[in-house]
């Protein structure tokens, strides 16, 4: 999608399955999030993907990544470094959309996060992503989590 056009969810949503795959190809490979954003672009489909929302997700991600797994590490029930890459990665997508992304409600992070975790992640996975997250943005967005 360019610029300027309205973004569907659903648009969203396939632009979070691509930054998860690049956030496990940079903890993996320690490449650059340019040079991922660059291949997958190239060779995924991302038809019917918000692709600018990708970048930002994977660019910026990467960009705060200490930051942001500050942010959601005291939730942990182990360090940081022990965690599985596709949980780590899809905590850091998480904690930037809390912190960085305010338009996307809150429980909408949560529910594409628990998503991912469901489809990429090990078997009950979604439920230790839900509860780290739902700390997190209890934390985060104090007044939105309150407000409901």
């Amino acid at each position: 999608m360019s610029k300027g056009k309205p973004h569907s969810g659903r648009a969203r949503g396939k632009a979070r399955r691509l930054a998860l795959q690049g956030l496990y190809q940079w903890q993996i490979s320690g490449a650059t999030a340019g040079d991922i954003a660059a291949q997958l672009s190239a060779t995924q489909n991302t038809k019917d993907t918000d692709t600018d929302y990708f970048e930002e997700l994977l660019r910026k991600t990467v960009a705060a990544n200490e930051t942001l797994a500050e942010a959601f590490a005291p939730h942990l029930d182990r360090p940081v470094q022990q965690l599985d890459p596709i949980e780590r990665g899809i905590l850091l997508l998480g904690t930037y959309e809390l912190k960085e992304r305010l338009d996307v409600p809150y429980r909408v992070v949560l529910n594409e996060a628990v998503e991912l975790a469901k489809t990429f992640g090990a078997e009950d996975s979604h439920k230790y992503i839900n509860a780290v997250l739902d700390k997190t943005a209890r934390e985060l967005r104090r007044a939105e989590c309150a407000a409901g």
